[in-house]
């Protein structure tokens, strides 16, 4: 983490507040760089007079809409069909469901896109289904900017009003994101004993018919 921090510090020394944004573009793209390092970082930096809170919020949120779009083109790359054929391979996995999966998006993929940006773990992949859906371009561009603006703006001021001690708006996030972390452990769990009940009640199905047939 050491490493992370002199490198920010370093691209905020050389670049100032666009080195902010970079780091932000980059944190979207490799979940190491975490956000909430650089951010409060950068508040700090601010506190300390050698950046401007203004410059460094939007250049924040410009690397965050930046990083998001670059995640919905390889979403779009991705596209439904080639969606489809790799759950068809997986093991538990169907077809349908990501039709269902893009049904319920397409469905709420405004507010989704607007509050997983507000979720650690979540804040990056959300462009991904957009980008599936083929959401508005500029509708996915104006939630993600929200999104993002509230999650940047708070931590760059938890970092500017902690100054010296900004690193406790890390360890604030920290146990924010262990919460949320934790929440999506269960529903991933959820997810898997419900495919793997399905995937046995098919099982026991399949052999039902093959044991008719042979009579």
């Amino acid at each position: 983490m050491q490493s992370i921090i002199d490198w920010i510090v370093g691209l905020m020394e050389t670049l100032g507040a666009p080195g902010v944004g970079i780091a932000i573009l980059l944190e979207n793209l490799f979940p190491p760089i975490p956000s909430e390092v650089v951010l409060p970082l950068a508040g700090f930096t601010v506190a300390q007079g050698s950046l401007n809170m203004v410059s460094v919020f939007i250049w924040s949120v410009l690397g965050s809409v930046v990083g998001a779009y670059v995640l919905y083109g390889i979403g779009a790359w991705l596209g439904l069909e080639r969606l489809r054929k790799i759950a068809d391979w997986m093991w538990l996995v169907r077809a349908s469901d990501v039709d269902a999966s893009m049904d319920f998006f397409n469905k709420y993929g405004k507010p989704s896109v607007f509050i997983g940006r507000l979720i650690p773990g979540v804040r990056s992949l959300i462009s991904i289904p957009a980008g599936l859906g083929k959401m508005n371009f500029l509708t996915f561009g104006l939630w993600t900017t929200l999104g993002s603006g509230i999650w940047n703006a708070i931590l760059i001021y938890l970092g500017y009003i902690l100054g010296d001690n900004w690193e406790k708006a890390t360890e604030y996030a920290d146990t924010y994101s262990n919460v949320i972390y934790v929440v999506l452990i269960l529903i991933i769990l959820g997810f898997l004993v419900f495919f793997i009940r399905r995937a046995l009640s098919d099982w026991e199905a399949k052999k039902a018919d093959t044991a008719d047939t042979t009579k």
